[in-house]
């Protein structure tokens, strides 16, 4: 569901009825009649969805996580906040950047339109820029031939599975953040689809090795076990970013989340 498109439409719908109410309908009517309930709420309506509409739009966007995949960073069930303007301002609908202002850096956990599926929102983390080579072999993860430590953590259970997995912290640029890795578990892969610029991948028999295209990403989720990502679809366009996320505002089932994340 595109509803960015469905509260256009709702503002243009509210803007004709307020503008149509104030210029030529208030005037046709007795200065004690009351105006039709269409009109009044279609009208009153306007001004509030009007910001939600410029906020939504230019501002912070709120979503959702889905999937298990950002895990231990995100988790199922926050609700987190995303900002539309740290790498440009885009027209609304449209999603065409008109004024530059940054580009997703490396460690950046970012939300996108699902490339196979651009009707759908995914969110994972950045790891590779246009013109890397990303290498993730072995479970190790390297970056223009140079290797991403990762330091261990403790362990992390996970509810689902009902069982413990290693947990390490990763530095990708500047950024510091956990991963989720099962090193005892053979390399595996899910399906791999024919995506765009896929002559930029090789798949070996314990890894992938990919070069990044001009203008686009590759993305991985934390929980690098249980993530379907640039490893199986490809890379991410630049105008299929939405915005960076960094802010978890709710979550229902652990309040003591409420305000985390970077």
């Amino acid at each position: 569901m595109n509803f960015a498109l469905i509260l256009f439409i709702l503002l243009v719908i509210s803007a004709v009825l307020w503008i149509a109410d104030h210029f030529v309908f208030r005037k046709r009517r007795a200065p004690d009649a009351k105006p039709p309930v269409w009109v009044e709420y279609g009208a009153s309506f306007f001004p509030v969805i009007l910001i939600v509409f410029l906020l939504r739009s230019f501002l912070v966007e709120p979503f959702k996580i889905p999937s298990g995949s950002m895990i231990p960073t995100l988790l199922v069930g926050d609700f987190i906040a995303v900002n539309k303007y740290t790498y440009g301002i885009r027209l609304p609908v449209l999603n065409k950047k008109i004024i530059e202002l940054g580009l997703p850096e490396r460690g950046d956990v970012v939300v996108f339109r699902y490339p196979p599926d651009p009707s759908l929102d995914y969110i994972k983390r950045v790891v590779g820029l246009p013109g890397d080579v990303v290498q993730y072999q072995n479970k190790v993860l390297s970056i223009n031939g140079q290797r991403i430590e990762h330091v261990r953590d403790g362990d992390y259970f996970e509810p689902d599975r009902s069982a413990y997995v290693g947990r390490y912290t990763e530095q990708l640029g500047q950024v510091s953040h956990n991963i989720l890795l099962n090193k005892q578990a053979p390399q595996d892969y899910m399906a791999i689809s024919d995506y765009p610029y896929r002559k930029n991948c090789e798949y070996l028999g314990n890894g992938v090795r990919c070069t990044v295209p001009p203008g686009h990403y590759f993305v991985m989720g934390d929980n690098r076990d249980n993530s379907l990502d640039s490893r199986y679809w490809g890379f991410v366009p630049d105008e299929y970013i939405v915005g960076r996320a960094f802010f978890i505002w709710m979550n229902f089932s652990e309040p003591s989340r409420i305000g985390g994340f970077r």
